[in-house]
């Protein structure tokens, strides 16, 4: 049965999870549920877009840098994305934690992110993978894209957007469940109950063993 909106606030004291990375393929739902885990976890939703914004935004040397790969339409180069989101999660209000939206995207950023957080004394709990028939998401997205006018995101566009994600960060997926930290879950059908299935997947969760020998 599925918990009341009521319960969940009481449902993060009871979680152990602190430190999440969130994976899955765009139209799978990771902006919308990225919030509400966030809340529910009670620690910070950082997503690469809103740090490309604040870092433009507020003039720093690191946004300018990734301004002008942007303007040229040119991928941000690792590492100017590995600075901002190490500056990003060295700020106060993530120290207790923090829930990964966009990163990382590559096997190279995983192993800056092991680093980082490493140095900090503050390992990753687990990466949460949202997972969605490719037929749902494509729907997902030419609906979205009709209703915000983006001409540009047509059938082709969309389906190889989802063919780069299954060859650059799917894997990423399979790197976390080999080191026992993955949790997948459906992340088709109604908002709320996605959710839910969220919250239950991390309560019955369990860290991985430490390895000896």
């Amino acid at each position: 049965m599925s918990a009341e909106p009521s319960a969940r606030p009481s449902a993060a004291g009871t979680l152990r999870v602190r430190r999440v990375v969130l994976l899955g393929p765009p139209g799978a739902g990771k902006g919308t549920q990225a919030v509400r885990l966030a809340e529910l976890l009670g620690v910070p939703a950082v997503s690469t877009g809103e740090i490309f914004r604040r870092n433009a935004r507020e003039g720093t040397e690191l946004g300018a840098a990734a301004q002008r790969y942007l303007d040229a339409g040119e991928y941000v180069p690792d590492e100017v994305t590995n600075a901002m989101v190490a500056a990003r999660l060295a700020e106060p209000d993530a120290a207790g934690g923090f829930l990964l939206d966009g990163y990382p995207r590559t096997a190279a950023q995983v192993e800056r992110l092991d680093a980082v957080l490493e140095a900090a004394g503050t390992p990753l709990d687990l990466a949460l993978e949202l997972t969605a028939d490719e037929e749902v998401v494509v729907e997902r997205l030419l609906r979205r894209a009709g209703t915000e006018g983006r001409s540009d995101d047509s059938e082709d566009v969309v389906r190889h957007r989802l063919a780069l994600y299954a060859t650059e960060t799917g894997p990423l997926a399979a790197t976390y469940d080999a080191r026992g930290q993955l949790v997948r879950v459906d992340g088709t059908g109604d908002v709320g109950d996605v959710g839910d299935r969220i919250a239950e997947a991390l309560a019955t969760w369990s860290p991985p063993r430490p390895r000896h020998g």
